[in-house]
């Protein structure tokens, strides 16, 4: 069964790099270049399987569609994790305490992303 899912970055080398390392056979990314149409796809789509999300983008931050996703039922139990240049201790326990199921700091291991994702999705 294929996995779907969701990636928002505003940056088109790591919202590329990010689809390129997690699209595979049983994986499938839908990626985003920012906040509002990620959570626009994500009210109106199945919810996925999981979601990575960039901290800093316009329209909507990464940590407002978390949120958003944590008070939604239909979304709210959907591993979120969070991927963002942000890694001082009090950016990493904000999007822990926001809801966020794992925190990466920029730059990042891509394969460590692949690692972190395949044991959100078993």
């Amino acid at each position: 069964m294929t996995k779907e899912i969701v990636t928002a970055d505003d940056d088109e080398t790591i919202r590329e790099l990010v689809t390129f390392k997690l699209d595979s056979g049983d994986r499938n990314v839908t990626a985003f270049e920012n906040g509002r149409e990620c959570w626009e796809y994500l009210e109106s789509a199945e919810p996925p399987d999981l979601v990575v999300l960039d901290v800093m983008m316009p329209g909507l931050t990464g940590l407002q569609v978390l949120e958003r996703i944590r008070n939604d039922e239909r979304l709210a139990a959907v591993p979120v994790i969070m991927l963002t240049s942000r890694g001082q201790e009090e950016h990493v326990v904000e999007g822990f305490d926001r809801g966020a199921t794992d925190y990466m700091t920029k730059p990042f291991s891509p394969n460590e992303l692949v690692a972190r994702v395949t044991s959100r999705l078993r």
